[in-house]
Parts: C-alpha cells; sequence; structure tokens
C-alpha cells in the first residue's frame, strides 16, 4: 500500500489519498480519504484478506455480500476473505477511515478471532470510548513507533475492538426489532429506510439543520421520526448527532492547527465553547483541551496514563 493519490494498485478501488501508518508483521494499517469521481456503485470486488474499516468522516453507501447499508464516521466494516464488496458515494467526497489489514496467521494465534475467522462480514456501529482508542492509536503512530511497540499497539486495539463486536456493539433494542419483523414487516422496512434516510441527512449536514429541518428533510414529523429512529437504532436523534460531533471533533483536534475551541463550537453547531466542552466531556470523559494534547503528533508520552485514559 503505497502512500500517496489513485487507486489501490493491488485491485481496482475508488480513488483516494492514501497514508500508510504502519506495517508491523502481519498487520497495515492505513488512513485514506476518497477522491470521489463516479457517485454510482463500484464494481464489486471479492476481499482477498481480513480487513477493519473504521470511519472517521463523511458518508457513503457500502454493499457487503448483497446487502446495502450506509457507512459514517461512527461506522466499522469488519470483512474477510471471500467477501463481497461495493461501494457508492452519492453525497459526494470528504469520507474517509482507518483501515487495519491483518494476516491469517495472525488471527490464527487469536481466540478472541474465532468468530471473525468463521463468519461472514460484519457492520456495526462503534462507541465513544471506541473512537477515542480509535484516535489515540492513530496518535501514537504518528508520533513515531518502531516495529514491535507498532505491532503490540495494534495487538491490543484488535483486542479491544473484538471484544466490542462479540459483546454485540450496537445491538440495542435488537430483541424489539426481530419480533417487529415477523409482525409488521412492511411498516418495518419503511421504518428502517426513515431512519437510514434521517442517518444520511444528519451525517451529510454541517450540524446546522433543527430537528424539524431533518423531519422536513425526510417527509416525516419531529414526533414520528424521532419514535422511529430510537425504536430501529437504539439511540435518540439528538445522541446520534452528538455522536457525530464529537466524532468530528476528535478528528480536528487531532490536527495541529490549534483552531481555538470556540471556533469548533460554531464550526459543529454547539451554542458555544462551554456547550462543546460539556458534551465532549460527557462522552469521553476529558475536556477538549486535554484531548487535544492527547491526540495531536506533538502530544506527551503515550505510555502514560493521561487522567484516567490509557491507550490499552
Amino acid at each position: 500500500m503505497p502512500e500517496g493519490n489513485g487507486s489501490d494498485p493491488r485491485r481496482d478501488t475508488t480513488p483516494a489519498r492514501w497514508r500508510v501508518l504502519g506495517h508491523p508483521a502481519g498487520i497495515l494499517a492505513y488512513q485514506a480519504r476518497c477522491i470521489v469521481e463516479d457517485h454510482g456503485w463500484t464494481e464489486a470486488v471479492v476481499e482477498d484478506r481480513y480487513k477493519v474499516m473504521l470511519g472517521r468522516s463523511g458518508v457513503f453507501r457500502h454493499r457487503l455480500n448483497g446487502r446495502v447499508g450506509l457507512s459514517d464516521a461512527t461506522s466499522v466494516l469488519i470483512t474477510r476473505p471471500g467477501d463481497e464488496l461495493a461501494v457508492a458515494h452519492p453525497f459526494g467526497c470528504g469520507d474517509s477511515y482507518t483501515c487495519l489489514e491483518v494476516a491469517p496467521e495472525v488471527l490464527a494465534d487469536r481466540p478472541d478471532a474465532a468468530r471473525w475467522l468463521a463468519r461472514d462480514g460484519w457492520v456495526g456501529s462503534s462507541d465513544t470510548p471506541l473512537d477515542l482508542a480509535h484516535g489515540l492509536l492513530v496518535a501514537e503512530f504518528r508520533r513515531g513507533l518502531d516495529g514491535f511497540e507498532m505491532s503490540e499497539r495494534l495487538h491490543r486495539f484488535l483486542a479491544r475492538l473484538l471484544h466490542y463486536r462479540a459483546d454485540g456493539g450496537d445491538r440495542a433494542g435488537q430483541v424489539e426489532v426481530d419480533r417487529a419483523v415477523r409482525r409488521r414487516p412492511a411498516t418495518l422496512a419503511a421504518h428502517r429506510r426513515l431512519a437510514e434516510q434521517a442517518r444520511e441527512v444528519l451525517a451529510g449536514s454541517d450540524f446546522t439543520l433543527g430537528l424539524d429541518e431533518v423531519a422536513r428533510t425526510v417527509g416525516s414529523s419531529p414526533h414520528h421520526l424521532s419514535r422511529v429512529f430510537q425504536r430501529m437504532t437504539g439511540s435518540s436523534l439528538t445522541a446520534y448527532r452528538n455522536r457525530l460531533r464529537v466524532r468530528a471533533v476528535l478528528d480536528t483536534l487531532a490536527e495541529s492547527d490549534e483552531r481555538p475551541l470556540g471556533e469548533l463550537a460554531t464550526v459543529y453547531g454547539f451554542a458555544d465553547q462551554s456547550h462543546l466542552t460539556r458534551v465532549v466531556r460527557s462522552q469521553v470523559g476529558h475536556p477538549p483541551a486535554r484531548l487535544r494534547r492527547l491526540l495531536t503528533a506533538t502530544g506527551t508520552d503515550p505510555d502514560r496514563q493521561h487522567d484516567g485514559v490509557t491507550t490499552d
């Protein structure tokens, strides 16, 4: 995986800007930001490696083994050899992700990877602690690590990710949803479409839309949309919007442009800097200023414990 611009030379993929983070034995870690030339579906590619894709920004559609879904900054895709994956970018450019490609022999030595080896691809949603662990991992690689430490950091992160997946990830309320499938499949399908449309609008917006505007955009009332979204996703619209905003803030804090927090509050639709700080602290456990020190390449020693945040 060379750094630079263009399609992955190993196969025909969407053109992107690639940046390799590290390549210790058996694991390749890199970041990509898609450069969209065609907003339609790419040709389905049969995966030939075990891969994790962790959303960082933007929104796009994926079709994994024939099932269509939406990927955004909170999404996690786990694929295995033989899975068929196609993507589309109807919302334009801007989506970016971190990718880990893992050799089979690495997984064969991990008892927590048995389900990954035995099942088809999985699509889910991360949570804020996993988002922070993702951001810290990238920050550590940017600071510069030797191969030994790279390998250990990646194995620790894989352990966290596989444990998260084994716990069910984002399956809150799934039992109720499964029961509804048997009772009213047509209604449930319509509700799923409505929830996905709301995700599209929120993930593709600049966080300035109000609830009424989102509801009008998807052809619903605010009350109905709120109720359906909660039931289909296990999350309120506000909680999902805050997840997206905090994920965007973490991504921005990882850059070294030192934009004032008051400016970030305006950019991401918070009432003011205090509101930004409260929301970020409530989700991540630490204020933005401290997170900026942790996530930038010039931050302090990542081996030290940072007021309760560790890199394990």
